[in-house]
């Protein structure tokens, strides 16, 4: 404050003119307006603040040193943790605001690629597992490691789902399942009934029942309180990549190496109820949005919002061009969906629109060979200039989509 003041004591004593001209322009009108007007445009230019940050739509990429395996989202705050191929993993703030992502701390505990990452549901805790087939607890606000097991599989270990705050299940490469206790740092279940790596692992809501998928191609019931295991359902064809719960729980949906959305009844584990075929090389990773919208990525590069029952495609959400997704996850505010992929690169997607939307049960004739909805400015790219134009054109197939139907209804 006392530099401003210094600084605007001296200005206006040298700019105040002395009386004597102070006078001089009473005799000319015209004069003294111009005079006037230009000493006000100067002290606007004078007023006129720089220009503040600019704020996106969506956070900015963050860019990475290595590919990133996975990536989990704090439940309360904008902060994401990410682990990659070099077993490094990080810590990041997020914002809108351009150039405010902010990386908050990295650690380097594991010696292999770190296969996932979870953050309790505190927001305290994170756990990692690896490669190196140990489980890592750390510190989510500084990143230290707090508690380790080291050989907890004899297998690399691939998969992690923290059932409470105290218990978590990891599956591994050779298809064995664990349940911890990490009060007491055991394994409370032991079991071994996939032939493959598990790929994934999801609990129902009353903490009861486990369901895994594998890579032999079924997917797994395991019972918590029990601590037993129940079936395998009948094999699909290709890996089971990912298995997520729908429709308040009724529906069981995993993920396929074939582009294909097995969908099971709750209670009705053994057989598929309905099965659901993507224009996709593969479905490796599933997010549940609504209770009926979901989220898929894909080898392919491109992440999916898909309607359940009517099963539609309803759109792209967005696209790491050519490369492989790993994983993709909600946020706290359910606004954004936050992508990794072989690109090193974590990206964000505005989803705050998904929940809004609604499916026929009516299925629309496409046009061959018809691009995908974009959902999100930058679902076919980052140019809101294309993008724009895009929308517009998606516009008119829809319009013209309409007036072939409305013919077509009105011949028959």
């Amino acid at each position: 404050m006392a530099a401003s003041t210094e600084h605007v004591g001296p200005t206006s004593e040298d700019t105040d003119p002395p009386e004597s001209v102070r006078t001089e322009p009473n005799n000319s009108p015209g004069a003294s307006e111009s005079e006037s007007e230009t000493l006000e445009q100067d002290e606007e230019e004078e007023e006129e603040e720089p220009p503040g940050p600019k704020i996106r739509e969506t956070p900015q990429d963050i860019q990475l040193e290595a590919i990133a395996n996975t990536v989990a989202l704090h439940p309360s705050r904008d902060i994401l943790v990410c682990g990659d191929v070099d077993g490094d993993v990080y810590a990041f703030s997020y914002s809108c605001t351009e150039g405010e992502n902010r990386e908050l701390w990295s650690s380097g505990h594991h010696l292999k690629s770190c296969r996932q990452v979870r953050i309790s549901a505190d927001g305290l805790k994170l756990y990692s597992v690896s490669r190196d087939k140990a489980v890592h607890l750390l510190d989510v606000e500084r990143g230290q490691l707090v508690s380790r097991i080291r050989g907890a599989h004899g297998a690399p270990i691939n998969s992690l789902l923290l059932v409470d705050e105290n218990i978590l299940a990891t599956g591994d490469d050779g298809g064995t399942l664990k349940v911890w206790d990490m009060r007491k740092g055991t394994a409370i279940m032991d079991m071994k009934n996939h032939e493959d790596y598990i790929s994934d692992i999801t609990v129902d809501q009353n903490k009861r029942i486990l369901l895994t998928a594998s890579g032999d191609g079924t997917m797994g019931v395991f019972n918590l309180k029990r601590r037993r295991f129940e079936l395998l359902s009948e094999y699909q064809s290709g890996d089971l990549t990912s298995v997520a719960l729908m429709k308040r729980g009724k529906k069981v949906v995993c993920g396929s190496s074939e582009g294909t959305v097995y969908i099971f009844n709750w209670n009705g584990f053994g057989a598929t109820s309905d099965r659901f075929a993507l224009k996709a090389e593969s479905v490796d990773c599933v997010a549940p949005i609504t209770e009926n919208i979901m989220c898929t990525a894909s080898m392919d590069g491109y992440i999916r919002a898909i309607n359940l029952l009517p099963n539609r495609v309803i759109g792209c959400i967005g696209q790491h061009v050519g490369e492989p997704v790993e994983e993709i996850a909600r946020s706290w505010d359910s606004r954004f969906l936050v992508s990794c992929a072989h690109d090193q690169l974590i990206k964000f997607w505005d989803i705050s629109g998904l929940p809004k939307l609604t499916v026929d049960e009516y299925r629309k004739r496409k046009k061959k060979g018809g691009r995908m909805k974009s959902l999100t400015k930058k679902a076919l790219g980052d140019n809101d200039f294309f993008s724009g134009l895009v929308e517009e054109t998606e516009k008119k197939e829809e319009e013209e989509q309409e007036e072939s139907d409305d013919s077509d209804s009105g011949s028959d």
